[in-house]
């Protein structure tokens, strides 16, 4: 049965797109330096309101921390920004002389922008950036938990770019997010690309409307420790990623994956560290509240170690950062073994690297194909021979899982949507920019002539036959 709050929520989904269209006509015609204007006004609003988006961000969803939070909305306002700022997007981009080929960027249109629960303003920040970098509308769909701090950044974000000349209505968000709404959003005529991060149920829902759609898919990320690992330097790293706003980065590790040789060296460095080992009766309480009817339980999602703790009825020190446990399994009858989005890592204790590079692609299966990889180690061949054939898109060496994926402390392109490729039922395994918002046009010019067939050429010269 419809309710009344539904239709109006259809309703808004609907003038906001006829909005997006006459703006993004206005938009489509302009030139280079004028959009790298707008989207630099944009870029010092979100950095001035960077802290206090963060800080509704977790008022509202009570995931993560603001320090945390505040840092991903500058991650999008100075790192994607930087990587993007200087990316020609209006007119011909390149030119291809020698072989007579000239490409020339066509703005896709109308987006609809999928936001998730876990990096609502971040994820609203990013989106409005590469769209109008493209030259293209967006009405954004927040989770019903977060639909006020993504209103909120959605229109810090409008409204900068207005005071550099865009137009109304280019940028917009659902003010009461329904599933109809939603569905509408996804599916009316005048959406022309779908940009969905969220959970497998919302990426399928895009996949399934019949529109272009750039999904993400779960990251259920193993991360394997070498015996030639720098182990105070690799715990440091390990920590810092898994810990930064309470572990709600997909890209975030989720399991470690450690050589037998150095297994008590590494323990200890993670104790020293402020890292808690749960011991076996602590670990079977840990275990029965991560997930709930199958799913992962929200409520301890994006949540503290002592959080964490209390929920599950164990005590631990209050200056704990992790909660590990050693972990031989692998399967959703296994909660450690899967995606966590918390705190929360397992421990496993292999022999060799052959048997790491095997409980990794069982870790990935359960749930993480075509994400992040993490590698922790200092022998290049190895490296080289442990990645290779490896089913993800990201394989991070020797860094953070949660900062080499998106691009922060890594060359890859600085993102916060990260395709999983075909391992993961995405259309790309790329990091997504501006250049995925864009169609690009050819202008070819003729440079051979076509070869005759064999009975042509007979037919011009009979002396052939």
């Amino acid at each position: 049965m419809i309710r009344d709050i539904d239709l109006q929520s259809i309703q808004e989904v609907r003038n906001y797109l006829e909005e997006a269209k006459s703006a993004q006509k206005i938009i489509q015609k302009m030139k280079q330096s004028e959009i790298d204007q707008i989207v630099e006004s944009m870029v010092n609003a979100a950095r001035e309101e960077a802290e206090r988006l963060a800080a509704m961000a977790v008022e509202e969803t009570g995931f993560g921390n603001v320090a945390d939070k505040t840092v991903k909305n500058l991650f999008a306002a100075n790192d994607v920004y930087n990587a993007i700022k200087d990316m020609k997007t209006v007119g011909i981009v390149r030119r291809d002389e020698q072989n007579r080929v000239w490409e020339v960027a066509h703005p896709v249109g109308i987006v609809a922008g999928i936001v998730p629960s876990t990096n609502p303003t971040s994820t609203a920040i990013f989106k409005s950036l590469i769209a109008v970098k493209a030259r293209n509308a967006i009405v954004f769909s927040p989770h019903p938990s977060a639909a006020k701090c993504t209103a909120e950044a959605a229109r810090i974000m409008q409204e900068a770019a207005e005071r550099a000349g865009a137009p109304k209505g280019l940028i917009s968000c659902i003010k009461q997010p329904t599933l109809p709404a939603t569905n509408e959003l996804m599916r009316h005529k005048l959406t022309d690309l779908i940009l969905a991060t969220g959970g497998p149920g919302m990426v399928k829902a895009a996949y399934s409307s019949g529109k272009p759609a750039y999904g993400v898919g779960p990251g259920n990320v193993p991360v394997y420790i070498h015996e030639s690992a720098d182990i105070a330097k690799t715990v440091q790293l390990i920590i810092q990623s898994k810990t930064f706003d309470y572990g709600t980065i997909c890209a975030s590790e989720q399991a470690l994956v450690v050589d037998q040789s150095i297994k008590e060296r590494v323990i200890s460095e993670f104790k020293k560290q402020g890292a808690y080992f749960l011991n076996e009766e602590e670990k079977q309480k840990v275990a029965s509240v991560i997930m709930v009817n199958g799913s992962l339980n929200a409520k301890i999602v994006g949540k503290s170690p002592q959080v964490i703790a209390e929920i599950a009825g164990i005590k631990v020190p209050s200056d704990t950062k992790l909660l590990i446990a050693e972990e031989t399994n692998i399967g959703k009858e296994y909660p450690f073994s899967i995606e966590k989005l918390s705190t929360i890592l397992a421990f496993y204790t292999v022999k060799d690297w052959h048997e790491g590079s095997d409980i990794c692609v069982k870790l990935l299966e359960l749930g993480g194909l075509g994400h992040t990889l993490g590698i922790h180690c200092e022998d290049e061949r190895l490296i080289e021979e442990f990645a290779i054939d490896k089913p993800v898109a990201r394989i991070i060496i020797n860094s953070g899982t949660t900062f080499g994926g998106i691009g922060a402390t890594t060359a890859i392109q600085p993102s916060l949507t990260l395709g999983c490729g075909s391992f993961g039922n995405n259309i790309t395994s790329d990091n997504i920019g501006p250049q995925h918002l864009i169609n690009i046009k050819r202008i070819a010019y003729g440079i051979r002539e076509m070869q005759a067939s064999n009975k042509q050429l007979k037919e011009k010269n009979p002396a052939l036959t």
